[in-house]
């Protein structure tokens, strides 16, 4: 089952935010966070496909959480989902290899829905890739 995991420290925007991507992608499965640890402890446990990290957290900050993150999972795609839209931010996010800088306030529903099914479905294809692959490898393997 695809995943997302929101890491945002607060209670009313993380849930809304879930029951938005919910509403649009019935399917899939959302984890919530509202700091850094429990943040890194729920992506070694479930393997999300995207997750979405405000800056501003208790503790280890956005940035550093994904800086930290890519630095395990450098193929997880990571969005900084802020209200802060400082240059300085961006240029970090990017340093720190997030795959996105978005406000919160300047997207809706739909297109986040729309880069959650993008990436899905990219994650699919790869793996459908990586099994043909090893299948390829295991015949070459039996054949000889």
């Amino acid at each position: 089952m695809s995943s997302v995991l929101i890491v945002e420290n607060n209670d009313f925007f993380r849930r809304s935010f879930k029951e938005i991507l919910k509403m649009y992608i019935p399917s899939i499965s959302v984890d919530e966070s509202a700091d850094g640890s429990d943040a890194l402890a729920k992506i070694d446990e479930a393997s999300p496909d995207i997750v979405f990290m405000d800056i501003r957290l208790p503790g280890k900050n956005g940035l550093e959480l994904t800086r930290e993150i890519k630095g395990h999972y450098p193929n997880l795609v990571i969005n900084i989902f802020t209200s802060y839209d400082l240059p300085e931010y961006r240029k970090i996010a990017e340093e720190y290899g997030a795959d996105h800088f978005l406000l919160k306030d300047a997207v809706t529903g739909a297109e986040i829905a729309a880069m959650v099914k993008s990436v899905i479905a990219k994650n699919k294809k790869k793996g459908r890739e990586v099994n043909r692959k090893r299948e390829s490898y295991e015949r070459r393997l039996s054949i000889n």
